[in-house]
């Protein structure tokens, strides 16, 4: 299968080509794409591989999904607007991103409990990245710690999601991590300081954090410990043994397989036996959002981190200029791909104003929405520097794992490279608003 090498962009050149090349010479044999290439039939295969619960926590928006829709449906206004005889021999996917020369426009986004999707989760997901020089923003809610998924694609690009706890310990604690791992950058998640009132899940009950999923970020940090064992010390009365149900094991070994021992040289029984494992999910569920967050309160971030910081959440154009005069180093304009606010405004109806009031100043990031290379080359001819997916990956690992997500990167990039191509251009830096028409 075609890869991008990392950080080559001559590498990104022709990538369609390629791709149908293999693609159809494998054909020949009787061997088919591990995923399906079409965005809708992705998600119906996704939806037949994975459990009820995974696919409700993964495909599912806020309310009634009207905010889902809305960011699809934004696309449909917009047409590309080919001009022929050109010579397109040589297509260049290039950009530049936070200071480096990247080989595509491509970023994945963060994608948490992807332990859901497939048992090798965020591990699987950063060796498909690494392998098309995509960088992957690695989530706080990821199912493996930090330093586990720098090791398991050493030297790829890579930025850290935070999302902002009510410990103001433990927010320095992760960006030291993320700074001491390798990551690039800082991504700060602003619209999760209240979690959205996502009805697929609230019908099934079900919240993967409450089952010990995706805090692997928190199991294994120092800080995050010390204020379970807090927890427990002071909750502590009589001493007698916590019953060990099948929901306790499930927790506690998810925490041990995932994490780090809560409790240094303690066995898995023991920490079974212990009130820890519910220790910790309560203690996640205690400190995990801030719903007193504020503009003000970002200034500590430069002191835990010298890495740049991008804001990500932003769609309005006031808090976008408001991020550059603060002094921030990007925006990410998303929405969270619907799941935060139902009948919230599209993403792609605001990137064109908040691109043209901060970009060339700081890079801006999109997302929500996007599932295919043509959506890519729109959101790009409208403003975006770099454009983020992130169900789409999700799907590709949960139908076939890491080859899964390999191959839905390198269909996004080869339909991105071929519509360049059609529409008359060379290179992404000619994307621009006179490479499309208004509906």
């Amino acid at each position: 299968m075609s890869t991008v090498a990392p950080n080559d962009p001559a590498a990104a050149r022709g990538i369609s080509r390629r791709t149908q090349s293999d693609i159809y010479r494998a054909g020949i044999s009787g061997a088919r794409p591990a995923v399906p290439v079409d965005g809708r039939a992705l998600d119906a295969a996704a939806q037949a591989a994975l459990s009820a619960e995974a696919y409700a926590y993964i495909a599912g928006g806020a309310g009634a999904e009207a905010t889902v829709a809305a960011n699809r449906a934004e696309f449909d206004r917009w047409q590309v607007w080919p001009r022929p005889l050109r010579d397109v021999t040589v297509r260049d996917l290039s950009v530049d991103f936070l200071g480096r020369s990247r080989p595509t426009p491509l970023l994945l986004a963060p994608l948490g409990v992807m332990e859901l999707a497939h048992p090798e989760g965020d591990l699987a997901v950063a060796r498909a990245a690494a392998s098309a020089g995509v960088p992957y923003t690695v989530s706080n809610q990821a199912s493996f710690p930090l330093e586990r998924i720098a090791q398991s694609a050493p030297g790829a690009p890579r930025l850290f999601q935070l999302y902002w706890s009510a410990s103001d310990q433990l927010n320095a604690s992760l960006l030291g991590r993320a700074e001491a791992s390798g990551c690039e950058a800082i991504v700060v998640t602003l619209d999760t300081h209240l979690l959205g009132w996502r009805t697929r899940d609230l019908d099934l009950a079900y919240l993967p954090f409450t089952r010990g999923m995706g805090i692997a970020q928190y199991t294994s940090d120092p800080v995050f410990r010390d204020l379970v064992t807090q927890r427990t010390s002071a909750s502590a009365t009589d001493g007698s043994p916590v019953k060990v149900t099948p929901k306790t094991i499930a927790a506690g070994v998810s925490i041990a397989r995932k994490g780090a021992p809560l409790t240094g040289s303690r066995s898995l029984r023991d920490n079974l036996r212990s009130p820890l494992p519910r220790a910790a999910v309560e203690t996640f569920l205690d400190v995990f959002s801030t719903p007193s967050l504020t503009w003000d309160d970002l200034a500590k971030a430069r002191e835990w981190t010298s890495l740049p910081i991008i804001l990500k959440g932003i769609v309005h154009p006031d808090d976008a200029e408001r991020a550059v005069d603060a002094g921030l180093d990007g925006v990410w304009i998303s929405n969270h791909g619907g799941r935060q606010i139902d009948r919230s405004v599209p993403t792609l109806a605001v990137l064109p104003e908040i691109s043209e009031r901060v970009s060339g100043r700081v890079p801006v990031v999109f997302d929500s929405g996007v599932r295919s290379g043509a959506d890519a080359a729109i959101a790009l001819a409208l403003g975006a520097d770099v454009v983020a997916i992130g169900r789409p990956c999700a799907y590709g690992l949960g139908i076939a794992g890491e080859q899964g997500v390999r191959e839905v990167i390198r269909n996004v990039l080869a339909e991105l490279d071929i519509t360049l191509g059609l529409a008359g251009l060379t290179s992404v830096a000619e994307l621009d608003r006179d490479a499309l028409r208004a509906v």
